[in-house]
């Protein structure tokens, strides 16, 4: 009690002031004011820009055009010989994302050590704009190159799934090299350790977790993006899906669409699978 009214009188007599607000805190205000306007107005002069038409989407005759279409896909083509070549198509979009994604984590990884700053200022940025401009350039566009270079077929799409994946893991990579604590790597090398082997049993174990949840999360979208690649030529699903839609077989193109369901299901969970036993680990 004695000390609690000493405070208590301090206090009151002036001697100990009470704790200011920070002197940014009206500018911060501000400023979450000022973006919440800009979002505001962004979200809103989009769709003044695009004039939707929202009487019409949610029309009865849209509503009964869509149900239409829907209902033309069905029963699908369950026929054993057509079967057998989706399910080929399915192998064979399932390799090109893996291929892909395998190339770009390798890639990814010799240029995320100097995008990291581990060879100096200039590497680094050379290294950055190298990634920035491989994962700049959409998937159907390095997929249109690489038909042009390699021909029709799924090694065109495994290395245009490769240099964009390669752009987005090199940045993740790097970002993840960064921000790992340094002493590990530091005691190695002050222990008379060379570069590579401080980093490899210093750093790399630190991100390897982290490195491989990246991957099979790419895995997961570069087995969509297989199948749209398809549609260019890339082989797999996507180019069946777009054979079929193009001559109005929509019984074929359901039986296209729920095998890619398939496979995005059987690697979403395994990669679930494997990430919970890394966790685990």
């Amino acid at each position: 009690m004695r000390r609690g009214a000493g405070r208590r009188g301090r206090a009151m007599n002036g001697s100990r002031e009470p704790c200011a607000p920070p002197r940014g805190a009206a500018d911060f205000c501000l400023s979450c004011v000022l973006t919440t306007a800009l979002v505001v107005a962004a979200v809103a002069g989009s769709f003044a820009y695009l004039g939707i038409d929202f009487a019409a989407l949610f029309s009865a005759g849209a509503a009964a055009d869509m149900g239409r279409f829907a209902a033309s896909f069905f029963p699908p083509d369950l026929e054993p010989e057509f079967l057998r070549k989706t399910a080929y198509g399915a192998v064979q979009t399932f390799a090109v994302a893996l291929v892909g994604t395998l190339l770009a984590a390798a890639a990814g990884l010799l240029l995320a050590l100097p995008a990291a700053g581990r060879h100096g200022t200039a590497a680094r940025r050379l290294a950055r704009f190298a990634l920035n401009l491989l994962r700049s350039v959409p998937e159907l566009v390095w997929a249109t190159l690489m038909v042009l270079a390699a021909g029709l077929g799924p090694f065109a799409g495994a290395l245009a799934l490769a240099l964009h994946t390669t752009g987005v893991l090199g940045r993740l990579f790097a970002e993840a090299i960064e921000n790992a604590p340094p002493q590990p790597e530091q005691s190695l090398r002050e222990a008379g350790s060379g570069g590579v082997p401080a980093f490899v049993y210093g750093t790399l174990p630190l991100v390897w977790a982290q490195a491989v949840a990246y991957g099979l999360y790419r895995l997961e979208m570069n087995i969509r993006m297989a199948a749209v690649l398809g549609f260019v030529g890339a082989g797999g699903l996507g180019q069946m899906l777009y054979f079929h839609l193009s001559i109005f077989q929509q019984a074929q193109a359901a039986t296209v669409l729920i095998a890619m369901l398939a496979l995005v299901l059987a690697v979403d969970t395994l990669s679930d699978r494997l990430r919970g036993w890394m966790g685990r680990s």
